[in-house]
């Protein structure tokens, strides 16, 4: 643990403007990102009594070796660029706001000439409209499909449009009556336009004018005596009318507004989002994370703000957010949603009535999930913490392993030979940075497996530290940052431990490839399945943690989940070479000749082994044909890129 007192700058240095600042360990790896108002105030209260500071502030500024900072002109630059830095540099000690999963959004592709209905997921883009967020992919597809009889437009992708389009034969969805084909010409695109923006206008919440429109129609052609007329635009209507029950009204005044509700403890933080539009729950998301600091509730509830609406588009921003607590910066906060928004938009706290229940209702739920959460999850910060300086002591190891790395090797019968590593840091997966390997020789042991594993990882680490020194995008050194793209570089930071799936043999192979690279001051263990025994390389003997031992749960954890990302590894490449999935792209290969090929070989691997007069007397296959087969599959890569110079992989996925 560093002393703060060896790298505090003296205070004439700081400057009393706003800017951000970044806290780096010794390795030069950005560990916390925050922003200030005067640069100089902040950056003084981390620098006084170490045993006056909050726990976790104390563990921050202990594990620093050194702190720089940038100096922009205005707050709203300071939060933008805070949040820009802790998204590009994830430290581990700033509060990980971020959505547990990907949440799906209803989408409508504006910006092509004939746009698309979909569900999307992940970072919003330009020329897209979003409704959502929903919290099942098959709520959207449910409300599409019920939609689509009213307001027919394309749904289809790019490859069916095209292929529609070549052969002037619209889909089935075109048939039937859930699109107006305008592939085909049926309508033009000017007309599909119009249906497109009756789709968002409803979606919008605009509801009244259609169905009063639709039941208006309805009566006209019943009285006319045009029956089926009448027929269709009752079930018109009656769609519209189901898609509407799903969607509770709970603002009478048709607000569109985010309601946000938090639950914290001492250790961590719920946040509940509901997306409020036209009056009407068009959707629901949230998360718990980690309180790294000992940050005011008025900061939450920024942080979330500002992680939530960063990255969406203009039209994710509502006009109003409604919070427990304002934001402890909230003029500068308003001012960057509204520029977002490109319009004005409110924050404010419900006080009566409708929206002050709404807001029990979403804090309701945010309890709900931190009730989920706590169940889950392995561990709090204590237990981790005790886990991790259990393995510290046990393993007799010269620091805190506050990233450990774990190996596992998959196979069947020595074929589809894959490999598996998983990053934990303080005790948590760190997904981002979980690596998967090819192993390039079929037929290997388990042992030569985690050799060859272990050798191209550190090898890896060795050319990214060989790359080290060049000055960063915002001056300075920045080891393990790429320059020219400003983020981090695979494979570039040393872990304190490596764990691997297995006894001795595992632990002797992984020792030897070590070795042999000159890494030496990395620590190494071995986890047998069989008796959880823990092996360290050169001692005749395990060592024993106990069955309740914070330790021994963390390996577990860490080995099953290295075991778990194999395996799905390994499940894609057999489900692959077990479908024939190689011999989509054959010309001239359909369906039914791809089953007699996979019937009459057993596998895509017997099938490359084979000559074209081998496969010519597959039933159905002529000599053009499997000619074509052969040169297919002779063509199609069957590992991992390797540069012939150096003999690396060029990268491992």
């Amino acid at each position: 643990m560093a002393d703060p007192a060896t790298y505090r700058p003296r205070p004439g240095e700081i400057p009393t403007r706003p800017g951000v600042y970044r806290f780096r360990d010794e390795r030069g790896r950005v560990i916390y990102v925050g922003k200030a108002k005067s640069l100089r105030a902040r950056l003084s209260s981390y620098f006084q009594d170490v045993a006056g500071l909050h726990e976790r502030t104390a563990r921050m500024v202990t594990s620093a070796a050194s702190v720089d900072w940038t100096v922009v002109d205005t707050e709203v630059e300071a939060l933008q660029l805070e949040y820009t830095w802790i998204k590009e540099f994830d430290p581990r000690f700033n509060v990980k706001y971020r959505d547990d999963k990907s949440y799906p959004w209803l989408a409508v592709t504006v910006g092509e000439e004939v746009p698309r209905v979909q569900v999307m997921r992940g970072k919003q883009r330009k020329g897209v409209r979003y409704f959502g967020p929903y919290g099942h992919a098959w709520a959207i597809r449910d409300t599409v499909d019920t939609l689509l009889r009213v307001f027919p437009m394309r749904s289809c992708s790019p490859g069916v449009y095209r292929r529609a389009a070549a052969i002037g034969r619209p889909c089935l969805l075109g048939d039937i009556g859930k699109c107006a084909a305008p592939c085909v010409g049926r309508v033009t695109p000017q007309e599909h336009r119009e249906i497109v923006d009756d789709f968002m206008s409803f979606m919008a919440g605009n509801t009244s004018g259609f169905t009063r429109g639709i039941e208006q129609q309805m009566k006209e052609a019943a009285a006319d005596q045009e029956y089926e007329l009448a027929a269709k635009y009752r079930d018109d209507l009656a769609a519209l009318e189901r898609v509407l029950e799903k969607q509770t009204v709970v603002l009478g005044d048709g607000t569109d507004a985010d309601v946000l509700g938090f639950v914290d403890d001492p250790l961590e933080v719920a946040v509940q989002i509901f997306s409020v539009r036209a009056g009407r729950i068009r959707g629901q998301r949230g998360w718990v994370a980690d309180k790294a600091d000992e940050a005011p509730f008025a900061e939450l509830v920024q942080r979330a703000i500002v992680t939530l609406y960063e990255e969406s588009a203009a039209s994710a921003v509502p006009r109003q957010i409604l919070v427990p607590e304002l934001p402890s910066d909230v003029d500068v906060v308003t001012e960057l949603l509204s520029e977002l928004r490109g319009g004005p938009v409110t924050i404010r706290v419900p006080r009566r009535g409708d929206k002050k229940r709404l807001m029990e209702t979403v804090e309701h739920n945010a309890q709900q999930s931190m009730a989920r959460h706590k169940l889950k999850r392995a561990g709090d910060l204590t237990a981790r913490s005790q886990a991790l300086e259990e393995l510290h002591e046990m393993l007799e190891l010269p620091e805190v392993p506050l990233r450990i790395e774990c190996y596992d090797v998959s196979n069947l019968q020595g074929t589809e030979i894959v490999a598996s590593m998983v990053v934990f840091e303080d005790g948590l997966p760190r997904k981002g940075e979980y690596r998967r390997f090819t192993i390039r020789h079929e037929g290997q042991s388990d042992v030569a497996a985690m050799d060859e594993v272990i050798t191209r990882r550190f090898r890896r680490l060795l050319k990214a530290q060989a790359e080290q020194g060049q000055e960063g995008p915002h001056g300075g050194v920045e080891p393990g940052i790429d320059p020219e793209t400003g983020r981090p570089r695979k494979f570039a930071y040393s872990p304190n431990l490596v764990v691997v799936d297995g006894g001795p043999p595992q632990v002797a192979a992984a020792k030897a490839a070590m070795e042999r690279l000159g890494i030496t001051d990395v620590a190494l263990c071995g986890l047998a399945k069989r008796l959880e025994e823990v092996w360290v390389p050169g001692e005749e003997d395990p060592v024993i943690l106990p069955r309740t031992s914070e330790g021994l749960y963390l390996l577990q954890r860490v080995r099953d989940e290295a075991h778990r990302f194999a395996i799905a590894h390994h499940r894609q490449r057999r489900a692959k070479a077990m479908t024939g999935s190689a011999l989509d792209d054959v010309p001239g290969l359909g369906p039914a000749r791809r089953k007699a090929l996979m019937k009459h070989f057993g596998s895509v691997k017997k099938i490359r082994a084979a000559t074209a007069e081998e496969v010519a007397q597959v039933e159905g296959i002529g000599a053009a044909t499997a000619e074509s087969i052969v040169a297919a599959l002779a063509a199609e890569p069957t590992g991992p890129a390797v540069d012939t110079a150096t003999g690396e992989i060029v990268e491992d996925t």
